[in-house]
Order: structure tokens, then sequence, then C-alpha cells
């Protein structure tokens, strides 16, 4: 069963920086997608970045990219995404997610964590 837990959210003045985990267990991700997500109130939940774990080759919503950068630590199992440059906007639960690299569907959700950026 793959399980994915989400830390490091919290709350950070605009122009400030945080990093978040997803830990990932219940298999091996090599053949995975990992994914990040953020879901605003009111809105619909947005697509993040995401990173294809046995190539880590990237990719990125383009609101984010320079801002945002995910990565993965084989070791650890975990993937994070550093966030710099917060703004409000980027107030938001983020969410981590999996599916396998010839899916569409991303299968696997974690709990969310919750990021409020003000001052």
């Amino acid at each position: 069963q793959v399980q994915l837990v989400e830390s490091g959210g919290g709350l950070v003045q605009p122009g400030g920086s945080l990093r978040l985990s997803c830990a990932a267990s219940g298999r091996t991700f090599s053949n995975y997608y990992i994914g990040w997500f953020r879901q605003a109130p009111g809105k619909e939940r947005e697509f993040v970045a995401s990173i294809r774990w046995s190539t880590t080759i990237t990719y990125y919503a383009d609101s984010m990219k320079g801002r945002f950068t995910i990565s993965r630590d084989n070791a650890e199992n975990t993937v994070y995404l550093q966030m710099n440059s917060l703004k409000p906007e980027d107030t938001a639960v983020y969410y981590c997610a999996a599916r396998m690299y010839f899916q569409n569907t991303w299968s696997y959700w974690g709990q969310g964590t919750q990021i409020t950026v003000s001052s």
C-alpha cells in the first residue's frame, strides 16, 4: 500500500522560504512520478511540480518556475519542494501525489499540509 506523508508546512512571511517533504513508502518508486499539487480556499486543486523518480526529470507549472524546486532523495524515499520568494497567493494546502509513469491519473495522495503566507 502506497503511503505519502507530507510535512514542513506552516506560517511564513511574504518573501520567505519553506521546504516541504513527502515521505513515500509501500513500494519501490522507480516507475513513478511524484508530484506536488495545491488547493487554495475556494479554488480548484492545481499542479505545482512533479519529478520522475528514476530519471529525476522535473516539470513545473509556469507560475512556479524559478521560485519552486522539486527534488528527491533516493536513500530517504523522500521528495522535497523548496519554495522561495513566497507570496500571499501561495497560501494553500499542498498535497503530494504519486502515479506510475504510464498513467495519466494520480492514484495516490497524501493528507496535505497547510502553507500560509502572511505578514
